[in-house]
C-alpha cells in the first residue's frame, strides 16, 4: 500500500501563486507515475499535472499548461504542484495520486489517492 497526504491548500487571491505539497509513504518503489487532480461539485475530477519517476517527463492540462509545474523530490518522497497566476476557475479540491501505470492516470483511474487539500481563489 501508498499512503499520500496532501497539505499547502488554501485562500490566495487571483492573480497570487499556491504551492501544494505531496508525501508519500509505504510501498513507493512500486509507483512510476504521480498525479495531481482537482474536483469541484457537480463535475467530474479533472487531471491537472502528471510526473514520470524515471526520467521526471511531465504532462499538464490544457487549461493550467504555462501556469503550473509539478516537480519531485525523491529523496524526500514528495511532489509539488506550485500553481502562479491563479484563477478563481482554478477552485476546487486538488488530490495527489500514484499508479504504477501512467495509463492509468492519464485515465483518472489511478490506484492510490490522497485526501485531497482546498484551494479557494478569490476575485
Amino acid at each position: 500500500q501508498v499512503q499520500l497526504v496532501e497539505s499547502g491548500g488554501g485562500l490566495v487571491q487571483a492573480g497570487g501563486s499556491l504551492r501544494l505539497f505531496c508525501t508519500a509513504s509505504g510501498r513507493i518503489f512500486s509507483i512510476n507515475v504521480w498525479g495531481w487532480y482537482r474536483q469541484v461539485p457537480g463535475k467530474q475530477r479533472e487531471l491537472v499535472a502528471a510526473i514520470t519517476r524515471g526520467d521526471s517527463t511531465t504532462n499538464y492540462g490544457d487549461s493550467v499548461k504555462g501556469r503550473f509545474t509539478i516537480s519531485r523530490d525523491g529523496a524526500k518522497n514528495t511532489v509539488y504542484l506550485q500553481m502562479n497566476s491563479l484563477k478563481p476557475e482554478d477552485t476546487a479540491v486538488y488530490y495527489c495520486a500514484a499508479d504504477f501505470s501512467y495509463q492509468d492516470i492519464l485515465s483518472g483511474r489511478p490506484a492510490y489517492w490522497g485526501q485531497g487539500t482546498q484551494v479557494t481563489v478569490s476575485s
